[in-house]
Formats: C-alpha cells, sequence, structure tokens
C-alpha cells in the first residue's frame, strides 16, 4: 500500500499549532495522502494515522492523540506531549535525515514549546507572540465566511516553510560546533584558530577554549580575515586586541605599519583586518601575538 493510499485524520473545526504543524511533518515525510478533518468515529477508525483526535497514543498503529485519560506522557523536563511531540517522537529522526543531535534540537527549540503551550504548561515558554498564537490566526475569525478546512490548509502550508527553516538552523548550528571543535583541536597555536571556511565559532570557541584569541578564515570574496576573540559572546571587549598602530588604516597606510603587502584593512574597533592570502594574514596573526 502507496502512502499516498493512505488517510490521515485529524479533528475538524477550529485548529491549533498542534494537529498543524503534525500534519505539515507528515507531508514532508509522505509528499501526498488524503487529509480527513473530522470527528466521526467511525471514519477515525478508519485512516491509517490519526492525528490529535481519538482518544488514543499507539504510535505503531499510528494513533497519535493526547486527550485521553492521562495523557500520552510527558518529557524529562516535565513538558508533557502534545500530538506534534508525539509525531516528532516517531518521525523527527527520519525528518532530520537520522541526526539525532538535530532532531533533539529541533524539539527543543520548536516541538517541546508548541506542546508545552497547547496543554497549558507555560513555566519557561517565553513570553511574546508564539508561534501557536500566530498559527491559530489562521482560524477565520466570526466575521469570516472562510471555511476551516482551507484555512487549515494553509496553516500548514505556512508551518512547513518554518518547520523547514527550524531543521535547516539546527543543522547548521550542530554542523559548525563539529567543524569549529575540529580547527580548535588541530590549531598548531591554541591562540589561533583556522578555518577553511566562515562558520559561525564564537559560541563554540567559547565553550571548548580558554587560550584562543584570534580567528582566521576566508571572506565571502576569497581574500582572508583575522578576528579577534571577544571576552564574552556578545561583548565588544577582545581577548587581545589587533595592534592599536593598525587602527582604521587600508591598502598602502597598513601595508607600510605591517610590512605585509598584500594588507586589505584593519577596523578601527581592532577587532578585525584582512589581508589577500592566507600567508599573510597568519603574519598579522603573528605580529598581533608579539604586541
Amino acid at each position: 500500500m502507496h502512502m499516498n493510499d493512505k488517510t490521515i485524520a485529524t479533528h475538524n473545526g477550529n485548529f491549533h499549532a498542534d494537529d498543524v504543524f503534525s500534519v505539515a511533518a507528515m507531508k514532508k515525510l509522505f509528499p501526498s495522502f488524503k487529509l480527513i478533518r473530522t470527528r466521526d468515529l467511525e471514519l477515525i477508525h478508519k485512516a491509517d494515522i490519526v492525528i490529535d483526535v481519538g482518544g488514543e497514543y499507539d504510535p505503531d498503529a499510528g494513533r497519535f492523540d493526547h486527550h485521553q485519560r492521562g495523557g500520552a506522557g510527558e518529557r524529562e523536563n516535565g513538558i508533557p506531549y502534545s500530538s506534534f511531540g508525539l509525531i516528532w517522537k516517531k518521525y523527527g529522526l527520519q525528518l532530520c535525515q537520522g541526526n539525532q543531535d538535530v532532531a533533539n534540537s529541533v524539539d527543543a527549540g520548536l516541538v517541546s514549546n508548541i506542546d508545552a503551550i497547547d496543554c497549558g504548561h507555560v513555566e519557561g515558554v517565553s513570553s511574546g507572540i508564539s508561534l501557536s498564537q500566530t498559527i491559530s490566526m489562521f482560524n477565520p475569525t466570526w466575521q469570516e465566511d472562510s471555511h476551516f478546512d482551507s484555512c487549515f490548509d494553509q496553516a500548514v502550508d505556512f508551518a512547513s516553510r518554518v518547520l523547514t527553516r527550524f531543521i535547516a538552523s539546527a543543522n547548521g548550528g550542530i554542523s559548525a560546533k563539529s567543524i569549529v571543535a575540529k580547527a580548535i583541536e588541530d590549531a598548531e597555536d591554541p591562540r589561533v584558530i583556522v578555518l577553511q571556511q566562515y562558520t559561525p565559532w564564537k559560541r563554540t570557541v567559547h565553550a571548548l577554549s580558554e587560550a584562543a584569541l584570534y580567528m582566521i578564515y576566508p571572506s565571502q570574496s576569497g581574500q582572508w580575515r583575522i578576528q579577534t576573540v571577544p571576552v564574552e559572546p556578545g561583548s565588544f571587549e577582545d581577548r587581545k586586541s589587533l595592534p592599536k598602530s593598525w587602527a582604521g588604516l587600508s591598502d598602502d597606510a597598513l601595508k607600510q605599519v605591517t610590512g605585509i603587502d598584500d594588507a586589505m584593512f584593519c577596523h578601527n574597533g581592532l577587532f578585525i583586518a584582512g589581508a589577500e592570502s592566507f600567508a599573510s594574514t597568519m603574519k598579522m596573526a603573528a605580529i598581533a601575538l608579539q604586541e
């Protein structure tokens, strides 16, 4: 039986982030299936996958409700599962190409928040306009004669895009972490860390290296940069600034001061400078270390 012969059932009427994101997740895995929005128990019973309705949690049988007595369990941190969390528990790893770290990160950043709000468990959920609230806005207001089902489809399209970006962002953060960790390990001088391509590094450097002073990496235009490591993430104070005599200089003026024939610029704030070549940027680091 193909997935596109499968039916997925969820409740009709007013919808929330929980059922919307669950259906969005299923759409990513199985691009075509028949969606039924109903509370008719006979139709629910016949469906292959049932989300947020039906009073039963049995992942092997494709049943993902959390409204039954006793609910459907909770995470170690006390946040209960709603349907999206239950769907994620079963399919999240697959949706993240088998990367458990990414799946965990999306659960922490997105899924558990939606679950918490859906279950009224709001401690620790950040205030302000939530994604759950945004999804609820897709419901027709009492003044509109739009149809709940077509509004639900629009909400699912929106949620699919959000889910895609959450996965991409988690993936970016986690790959960056391992690339930067390896660069720290491979550094010839622990004070100078070389990245072969620009990768977000601040968090990882702060977590893993107290020695790192300068980061060296290629710019998008192919030249190279040296950047100082701040005292703490977000701080404008650096562990070791670039030499004062370089401040605000560029081209010939900087070449003269440094003796480096392809030096390009140094920011007035002494936190970043650049040269055409990797070797010259490393020279800049060597000079800066001696200051």
